[in-house]
């Protein structure tokens, strides 16, 4: 047996054919519909990237534990499992979070790994007069360097996501007779900078004569109309793209005929706002179902059920699990996530609610119907801690000062006996939290999450359901103080 997933990051799935969308082009997310088994209730865990991509490895959650970081010495690993069973596991990506420190020890949990160069601000061309080096604002250096990494990239050719598909599918072809391989083909795509070649952008014509803008700022929409559809058309340009190289792997598929023998999985890590609820892009706002309900189509050999779509709540914890019980492989006790495979076959469901989040945000449960954003409760955020023996950031270590005071920890459930590191974690900043209070929805009556409602029957079976989660995942203690919940 074989399998293959398809990843792309920060797809908006209401931009989607298949998801009801009739003005972005995508017509091989459409296509693999037709091949495949989709799901209407896929939701997230822990963001933003590098936490999904824990969860990918680990299939259970980690915004509850620690913020954005590598995976654990304790950690159980599914292409590492896979490997050490004797089916070899490959990436081949562009998303550069991989080579940072906080990112540093998931690509060579795989047999074989290819990195491509250049998505968003990689450190990669060095051109001294750019002034990289002399601008001390994160944020600053990684646009100035962005800006480098675009001149070298003036054709289809050279663009990361067009390389990173096509050592994919030069796996594919080398290896479409050998047996027991997973192979993981993630594009940074579409995620912001939206960055393509001009053909791309002539799919959506429209007039602008404003300033480059195709990179949106995590804010609030302080744009003019024309600018906010102009990034709009930016990110739809971007989505096709996506779109025609996933419809490249279809045409492997066929061309070869994996569908008898090999899984295909297309996700994303979360979704992205373009305007909805007036906000952009993520980290800032509750995470409304734009970023949480993502899209998700699975094929399964052994079902052969295609042109489905399946309504039962699944999360990215079920993807490891539906991996390893593919390919007859013992899942750890430590794995949280569930198999697909019944799901897929007559839509039986795995769980009741999913719990989902950010380290030191609001923590998310959803039934499939009503979603409850649990505020924290009191302004300071606190308490809150990092549990790790990873101390690094996202693209830097634990500085000296978060290390002076540290505690260690007695073990959790899930760290197989190690102790860990508790270290005090800075609250998420007054500018990235809005002024969001505990909301609940009901979004079958609005889709679009625009009217909180009261209902207090409602509100105590979603307590009750995000407790239970929480502690099922042996939640640390101040997360239920944090939040004003009863342990």
């Amino acid at each position: 047996m074989k399998a293959i997933m398809v990843m792309f990051d920060s797809l908006n799935r209401r931009l989607m054919e298949p998801y009801g969308c009739d003005w972005v082009h995508t017509p091989n997310f459409a296509r693999l519909a037709q091949r495949a088994v989709t799901f209407d209730k896929a939701f997230i865990g822990s963001m933003p990237c590098m936490p999904a991509r824990r969860e990918l490895h680990t299939g259970r959650y980690n915004f509850l534990h620690r913020s954005w970081g590598p995976l654990e010495p304790f950690d159980d690993s599914m292409p590492e499992i896979l490997d050490g069973n004797g089916i070899h596991s490959h990436i081949v990506t562009d998303h550069q979070h991989y080579w940072e420190d906080g990112g540093a020890t998931y690509h060579t949990r795989f047999t074989t790994h290819e990195f491509v160069r250049g998505q968003e601000g990689d450190p990669w061309k060095g051109v001294v007069d750019a002034g990289v080096a002399r601008d001390d604002n994160r944020y600053a250096r990684t646009r100035l360097q962005d800006e480098v990494n675009r001149s070298y990239i003036n054709e289809e050719g050279l663009m990361p996501q067009a390389k990173t598909f096509a050592k994919g599918i030069e796996f594919m072809r080398a290896n479409a007779a050998a047996d027991d391989w997973y192979l993981q083909i993630e594009t940074f795509d579409p995620h912001e900078p939206f960055f393509t070649q001009p053909g791309w952008k002539e799919m959506y014509p429209h007039e602008y004569d404003g300033p480059q803008f195709d990179w949106p700022p995590y804010e609030r929409i302080s744009e003019p109309p024309e600018q906010v559809q102009h990034m709009r058309y930016e990110y739809a340009a971007l989505m096709s793209m996506c779109d025609h190289y996933l419809g490249k792997v279809i045409d492997v598929m066929d061309e070869l005929n994996l569908w008898d023998d090999t899984m295909l999985i297309v996700n994303t890590d979360h979704g992205f706002l373009l305007g909805e609820h007036d906000w952009w892009a993520k980290m800032r706002m509750p995470w409304y179902n734009e970023l949480a309900n993502t899209p998700l189509f699975i094929w399964d050999p052994r079902a052969g059920i295609e042109g489905e779509r399946r309504s039962s709540l699944v999360q990215t914890i079920d993807l490891p699990a539906t991996l390893l019980e593919y390919f007859t492989v013992e899942r750890p006790p430590d794995m949280q996530g569930q198999p697909l495979r019944d799901t897929i076959v007559s839509d039986s469901p795995v769980r009741a609610a999913a719990l989902y989040g950010i380290h030191g945000g609001h923590v998310n449960v959803s039934d499939g119907r009503h979603v409850y954003m649990r505020a924290a409760a009191s302004e300071d955020n606190a308490p809150l801690y990092n549990y790790t023996l990873m101390a690094t950031h996202m693209r830097h270590r634990f500085s000296i000062q978060e290390l002076s005071d540290i505690e260690l920890q007695a073990p959790f459930d899930f760290t197989k006996d190690c102790q860990t590191m508790k270290i005090g974690s800075q609250p998420l900043p007054g500018r990235w939290i809005a002024d969001f209070e505990t909301m609940l929805f009901d979004t079958d009556a609005d889709p679009g999450q625009l009217n909180p409602i009261e209902d207090a029957a409602v509100e105590a079976r979603m307590i009750d359901m995000m407790a239970d989660l929480m502690r099922a995942n042996d939640a640390p203690s101040e997360q239920y103080e944090r939040l004003g919940l009863a342990v």
